[in-house]
């Protein structure tokens, strides 16, 4: 690993409740991996040897059923945590929407590093408490949510999570997939997405400068929508 401290992610990380020199032990246990689009990280139910620290791009949670069915559960972004601690299964396959960067660990060791740090075990139970409001709001959108609401939902979600000011303005962002992974993360087709979005665009809610920029010009509006 390179020296922790000009990691773009170290203030948000889980990393950040270390000290500089517990940061550079840690720092030394880990190492770099590029992870390309489509390119699976983890498998749902293989035993989990690694976990990380996500430095760039976007992986997906996914779990399947016994014929063969997907859904894809939840998002990971720049600065999130994956894999199971103190676990030895994946509860779900991670795989990249896009190249992206992760800083990865051998669990074992995470794991007596963690032991030997209790600042960063309550860290880790914040994460995933957040995960698991994360998981119940997912819950709820591909569940009892129409097809508008779940487009609104999503786009407010992204515009928390992404970095702005991209498509020209305040509210812009740039989503880093495009609008058929945008359906597979909704469970909705493409054309319903597109179908969205358009009218989303025609009322004045949201403007797309480009296929994948987002401005929301009516965030209460949106919200509204958004149920």
């Amino acid at each position: 690993m390179s020296d922790c401290a000009s990691c773009a992610v170290r203030g948000r990380a889980i990393c950040a409740s270390l000290a500089v020199d517990e940061a550079a032990e840690l720092g030394r246990m880990g190492r770099r991996q590029r992870v390309k689009a489509g390119h699976t990280l983890l498998w749902e139910g293989d035993e989990a040897p690694t976990v990380a620290n996500v430095l760039s791009g976007v992986l997906k949670l996914v779990v399947a059923t016994a014929d063969g069915r997907e859904q894809i559960v939840g998002l990971v972004f720049p600065s999130d945590f994956i894999g199971r601690p103190f676990g030895k299964q994946s509860p779900y396959r991670v795989t990249a929407m896009t190249d992206a960067e992760v800083c990865i660990f051998n669990r074992q060791q995470f794991d007596d590093f963690a032991g030997r740090h209790p600042h960063l075990q309550q860290k880790l139970l914040h994460r995933t408490l957040d995960e698991l409001d994360r998981a119940r709001h997912w819950m709820m959108l591909l569940g009892r949510k129409s097809a508008p609401e779940k487009v609104a939902s999503f786009l407010l979600d992204m515009e928390e999570r992404l970095p702005g000011d991209a498509g020209g303005g305040s509210g812009g962002f740039e989503l880093p997939f495009g609008r058929q992974q945008i359906a597979d993360i909704l469970g909705l087709t493409i054309e319903t997405t597109c179908r969205q979005l358009t009218r989303m665009r025609s009322d004045g809610l949201v403007d797309l400068p480009s296929r994948r920029a987002v401005r929301i010009n009516d965030r209460a509006r949106v919200a509204a929508m958004a149920g």
